[in-house]
């Protein structure tokens, strides 16, 4: 079996099917694994590049199957408590424990009918989606047997609840009066265009309910950061006997089932079937018996695709001391649109964490979202003025958080799209996906088979789409199926 991309769901789905008996290799164009969930080093630093936290890892969730499921021991590392959101006029703790959570939202916004129904009703709909989540859920629904297992994941008596498919959080807020709450709406718009790179009137209700509620499913930054968790997963996945080859990136696929080609830039890779967790327009482009299949939604999918800034930082200790909290995220301007600086997650490693800094050192990422046509055809010199003034922006926004944050960096670069179109091959620089709709998502999302045999799609571009609990539950979907293909050889 040949898994095309290194990142979360192209490991997670090599290490299932290694585990299972299956003989995997697993190509990857970058130096090492990780792709918008990996990390680079610099200075005695290693910075994560993308994801900064593991999500559902714990007893129970998605990311703990996966490991159990492989045979791995937890990773170690830090279970965040939550965050703080700095809006506009108040602060907020988004707290992992429930009860927490439940009165310092009613604290924060308000503790009226409209907004206690409100809580209720997104509470409900996510405790039930995670739970089919964990199930194994399987969508876009392409045979009766999909629909009879959705079924049992949801649960009877939660069905009522798929009439909320094609709608938005924002009919949700209108619905119970809330849509013209200026810092509730902060709120959540700045949770799902992280978690769902939308906006609150075109996030997909029950995707948008799931993305808020990511803290209480368990966030974990590992020991290390992302590379931490890389090396222990890339240790382990090589110790069952699997193979990576990285700077090796796919040219091209060709054969067909049980006779795949994959060639590359280091030789051919022969393969009875093929996974691709590169992204849509990537494998559109180097697996011709997918292009035509692929192209409708390539083309559908172009217009909602965006990219990130995040400033790297490698400070003394004393820069980030005096905060409860590691992780921030912060809103300037309610009336503003999101993105370029109006709102923006600091990412600090924890305390003593040697693996991530230097001793008496931290790393620190600042990220926000970006579109992707202000960063093309810049010439160099705008190019780089730009990279600087957004460069600065940020740090200087952060210093709400920190005040003294970046004035004595040992180190301080800027990753912009070009960025990851340069180093992690990201098409036009886009990662994460496109941005969720109830016309793209779910029901209408990229399948993980479009019926050619052999052929799998897994990743970002697919669903369940963003994040890595999505890449690790996509995973579970594809290795099963590819299992039950292999078996019947």
């Amino acid at each position: 079996m040949a898994v095309l991309g290194g990142g979360l769901a192209g490991m997670a789905t090599a290490a299932r099917l290694q585990a299972a008996g299956v003989s995997t290799v697993v190509v990857e164009a970058h130096g090492h694994v990780g792709g918008c969930a990996g990390y680079y080093r610099r200075r005695g630093f290693s910075f994560d590049v993308g994801a900064t936290t593991m999500v559902d890892f714990e007893p129970g969730g998605v990311g703990a199957e996966l490991l159990d499921a492989i045979g791995m021991d937890p990773v170690p590392g830090e279970a965040l408590p939550g965050y703080v959101a700095w809006l506009p006029d108040r602060r907020v703790t988004l707290h992992r424990d429930p009860d927490a959570w439940h009165r310092e939202r009613l604290r924060a916004f308000g503790d009226t009918p409209r907004h206690r129904a409100f809580w209720a009703e997104l509470d409900r709909v996510a405790h039930v989606f995670w739970n089919a989540s964990r199930a194994g859920v399987r969508l876009p629904l392409r045979r009766p047997a999909d629909a009879v297992h959705d079924l049992k994941a949801l649960g009877p008596r939660n069905l009522p609840l798929v009439r909320h498919l094609n709608s938005t959080l924002g009919d949700a807020l209108a619905r119970h009066g809330l849509r013209g709450d200026a810092p509730l709406t902060g709120l959540l718009s700045m949770l799902v265009e992280d978690t769902v790179h939308s906006t609150v009137d075109r996030a997909p209700y029950i995707n948008a309910a799931l993305g808020i509620t990511i803290r209480g499913a368990g966030l974990t930054r590992a020991e290390g950061g992302m590379r931490g968790f890389w090396r222990r997963f890339t240790a382990h996945y090589r110790g069952m006997g699997g193979e990576l080859r990285t700077g090796c990136q796919v040219r091209r696929v060709t054969g067909r089932d049980g006779a795949f080609e994959v060639h590359t830039q280091r030789g051919v890779v022969h393969a009875e079937q093929v996974v691709s967790a590169l992204p849509a327009a990537t494998t559109a482009r180097v697996v011709p018996a997918l292009t035509p299949r692929l192209a409708p939604y390539v083309e559908r999918d172009d217009r909602d695709l965006g990219g990130a800034i995040v400033v790297f930082l490698g400070v003394p200790e004393e820069e980030v001391a005096g905060q409860e909290f590691t992780h921030h995220q912060l809103l300037e301007d309610y009336r503003r649109p999101l993105g370029e600086g109006n709102n923006m997650f600091v990412s600090v490693s924890a305390p003593g964490d040697t693996e991530s800094a230097p001793p008496g050192h931290r790393a620190v990422m600042i990220s926000t979202h970006t579109g992707l046509a202000g960063w093309e055809d810049l010439p160099p010199a705008a190019y780089e003025e730009r990279k600087r003034a957004i460069g600065g922006r940020l740090v200087e926004l952060a210093r709400r958080v920190h005040p003294d944050l970046g004035e004595r960096a040992r180190v301080c670069q800027v990753g912009t799209p070009r960025s990851y179109e340069r180093f992690a091959f990201r098409p036009r620089g886009a990662v994460g996906g496109a941005r969720q709709t109830p016309g793209n998502a779910n029901q209408n999302a990229v399948p993980h088979t479009l019926g050619v045999p052999g052929l799998w799609l897994a990743g970002d571009s697919t669903w369940p789409g963003l994040g890595t609990v999505a890449c690790a539950l996509g995973s579970r979907v594809v290795a099963e199926a590819a299992l039950k293909k292999a078996a019947r050889r």
